[in-house]
């Protein structure tokens, strides 16, 4: 019997569990339904009325433009520009009258077009990105002021490529349309305006486009996918330029009877379902409005994050009280049931409840926020240590004293205004960014938040205190380098403007100087060459009028062979002339600049024979590398004819004060560069100047020996044709002058 009794007892016991455990599950899940649709509740009154505040602040912004496009039809000065095109001085006069009206009411921009849809004139006339001469009949606004109505019209500009609010009026002569004057305004900052961590706002038009929103990534994307016809329509009216219009990521939508819309996206940066096939989603309460008169519709998305969170804690709640409800029960009923231990489980529950309050004492007083407890009246009952640390005060001091001894008095009346409030008015929480008030006197910046903490028919609030004066140094910090930043930015800006605009001018100004300076010392060096031909050129004349003279004499005598034989001769040494006049001929014209492959061996005979006469004046000697025929370079052959005759005439005058002066011309070769050494054994270049030499008029020679262009008219056309020429001293003596040219394959009709 004793046996039996057990085990009944244990199956009752086990029964007691299980109904138990039931009641638990439902209590709470019933709980956490009511405390979601409150809410959810309480989120759509808050984002609704942050619709509102939205919707009004972009209709402001939009009613400032909406009439001037209709005030400035009527003006004189754009209708005499349209109906007079031809003249462009009202032309002129229109854009400056716009460019005035544009800087007064702070647009974006105002331009005025013709019937054709041509803009004449434009506020930006005078700016790189001017509207003047563009073509804007495909637009939707013209379309509907040349019918004769107001249009309002949202795009991306074809030439900003900035995003803008469009209004148009027709420009009437009398009956007829003779032209469309725009107002362009610029958005961008209502949307920078538009700031809520737990609130997306968008703004679409009339195709569900998004074209302004708090998420960079949501811009120029769609709420619902687009068909075909719409997408090709909207790609042909350039509205939104090149971009492409992929609908959001909506996984789930969901209406509520209340009102609203729930819509869950992929949202890979915050997770709230990660176990929505792998996907991370985020849950948003959506609503939205459309603005009257304007195609556009705003949209707010506030996230339930909150609901979420309030839903677990009141789960937390009820399930703790729950708990505690059943355990006092089953101490009843341990008590009833075992008398004789009565007050030993009296003592053990003391106890246990003593230790909980310890312990959720010891929480409250180490956490890092102030907690404070207030009466109905919103006196104070209790604070924690991080409060007395903030504000200085013991608990002892400023029990029973109103709340209000620590705010300052501007944020006084909004506490006030909510512990004093009537119960069907009261909000659940109060959060607001407040002034704290120390003992000593000091204010600093608190976020506070004033909740409801009911005990049974008791009525007390629950004060919650953080310490933001770190956040709002950050803050501070933050936009004056933000300011600084765009300071920097703008003048950077400006400076590189100007700067490019006196480069261009410049470049057009020069742009045909470096040719003719080549030009010029190509003729310089043809009054260097004229003493060697013209001694070159005397003896063979001489020999021509020996011939001539002899030739006459035999025929005299009636002897032809020794005629025949004179004859031969002169032919030979005009021959020989006409060799040595052809480097003249050569040496003067100027070049195309192309590069082709060019054989050395030809700019060693062409630079030798124009550099001969020079050479054999001052019994100078050039000694050249071997195999030169072998070896070629992409490049051109006059020019290289002349950059390295002036520069073995460098040489010369380097040496001049010596009886036999030699010049040694090196060469090296590699895999894609040829290089010729030309070295001299002058004085060399004092080391100072080695930076300078290629420097334009830099020169060490006496006056009226050159004006220094030579060597910096070398460096461009070593520099044109793909290679480098430098200078450094030789460690001996003298100075070497370093050509450096890429390498190239011999043409294919050259046998090497």
């Amino acid at each position: 019997m004793p046996y039996a009794s057990s085990e009944k007892w244990r199956s009752y016991r086990a029964l007691f569990f299980i109904v138990l455990a039931c009641a638990f599950f439902i209590v709470v899940g019933q709980t956490t339904l009511v405390s979601r649709s409150q809410g959810y509740d309480q989120l759509q009154q808050r984002s609704n009325a942050d619709l509102n505040r939205y919707l009004l602040s972009l209709q402001q912004k939009l009613d400032r433009y909406k009439d001037l496009p209709g005030l400035l039809s009527s003006h004189s000065i754009l209708i005499n520009a349209l109906t007079q095109p031809n003249d462009e001085s009202l032309n002129g006069t229109a854009s400056s009258y716009l460019q005035h009206v544009n800087e007064s009411i702070n647009a974006a921009d105002v331009y005025l077009m013709d019937v054709e849809g041509t803009a004449i004139a434009a506020s930006n006339w005078s700016e790189e990105r001017s509207f003047v001469g563009k073509n804007y009949a495909f637009r939707p606004y013209f379309k509907e002021a040349m019918a004769g109505k107001a249009g309002r019209y949202f795009a991306l500009g074809t030439v900003s490529k900035r995003r803008g609010y469009y209004f148009s009026y027709p420009i009437y002569k009398q009956q007829d349309i003779v032209g469309v004057v725009v107002v362009k305004i610029d958005l961008n900052e209502i949307e920078s305006d538009w700031t809520d961590p737990d609130l997306d706002i968008l703004v679409t038009d009339e195709d569900g486009v998004i074209f302004i929103s708090t998420r960079k990534d949501w811009k120029f994307r769609t709420l619902r996918p687009l068909a075909q016809n719409d997408i090709q329509r909207i790609a042909e009216s350039l509205r939104y330029g090149n971009h492409e219009l992929v609908s959001l990521d909506i996984v789930k939508t969901s209406k509520r009877a209340e009102g609203g819309t729930l819509v869950t996206l992929v949202d890979g940066d915050r997770i709230d379902n990660p176990a929505l096939d792998g996907i991370s989603t985020r849950q948003f309460l959506l609503q939205s409005r459309e603005l009257e008169d304007s195609g556009l519709t705003v949209v707010v998305l506030a996230s339930t994050k909150s609901v979420k969170g309030r839903m677990f804690y009141t789960a937390l709640t009820i399930g703790f009280i729950f708990i505690a409800l059943v355990l006092l029960v089953m101490v009843l009923l341990t008590r009833q049931r075992i008398k004789r231990e009565r007050a030993r489980f009296k003592l053990l529950e003391t106890n246990a409840l003593e230790a909980n309050e310890a312990r959720v004492r010891a929480i409250i007083d180490n956490t890092r926020a102030g907690l404070i407890t207030l009466d109905r009246q919103g006196r104070i009952e209790s604070m924690n240590i991080m409060a007395e640390k903030l504000f200085g005060y013991d608990e002892k001091d400023v029990q029973y004293e109103y709340i209000s001894k620590l705010l300052t008095q501007p944020d006084r009346a909004l506490c006030w205004s909510h512990l004093t409030a009537a119960d069907a008015d009261q909000q659940d929480e109060l959060f607001m960014e407040a002034g704290g008030l120390r003992q000593d006197g000091s204010a600093f910046p608190i976020e506070l938040i004033i909740g409801h903490m009911d005990y049974g028919s008791i009525k007390r609030f629950i004060v919650t205190i953080h310490d933001i004066t770190q956040r709002k140094q950050y803050e501070g910090e933050l936009k004056r380098a933000r300011e600084l930043l765009e300071h920097r930015v703008e003048k950077r800006t400006a400076d590189l403007t100007d700067a490019n605009m006196k480069l261009l001018e410049e470049v057009d100004k020069h742009k045909d100087t470096q040719n003719e300076l080549i030009q010029t010392a190509k003729l310089a060096v043809l009054g260097q060459m004229s003493a060697g031909i013209n001694h070159e050129l005397n003896q063979p004349l001489t020999a021509i009028r020996t011939y001539a003279d002899n030739a006459q004499a035999f025929m005299a005598l009636d002897r032809m062979e020794p005629v025949k034989k004179n004859l031969y001769e002169i032919s030979h040494l005009t021959e020989r002339m006409a060799k040595i006049i052809h480097p003249l001929k050569e040496f003067s014209r100027k070049t195309s600049g192309a590069s082709e492959p060019v054989c050395l061996q030809n700019v060693h005979d062409g630079a030798m024979s124009i550099m001969y006469g020079r050479l054999h004046k001052v019994k100078a000697q050039v000694n050249w590398p071997k195999n030169l025929e072998r070896c070629y370079v992409l490049g051109d052959t006059v020019r290289l004819e002349q950059v390295l005759v002036n520069l073995i005439s460098n040489a010369l005058q380097a040496m001049e004060e010596q009886e036999t002066p030699i010049v040694n011309i090196d060469l090296h070769t590699d895999k894609q560069w040829v290089v010729l050494l030309v070295r001299d054994y002058g004085p060399g270049i004092p080391e100072h100047d080695l930076g300078r030499v290629f420097e334009p008029f830099y020169t060490t020679k006496q006056a009226g020996q050159g004006l220094g262009l030579g060597l910096s008219i070398s460096y461009r056309i070593i520099e044109s044709m793909g290679g480098r020429l430098s200078v450094e001293n030789h460690p001996s003596q003298g100075a070497v002058f370093k050509i450096s040219l890429p390498i190239a394959r011999a043409p294919d009709n050259v046998v090497g």
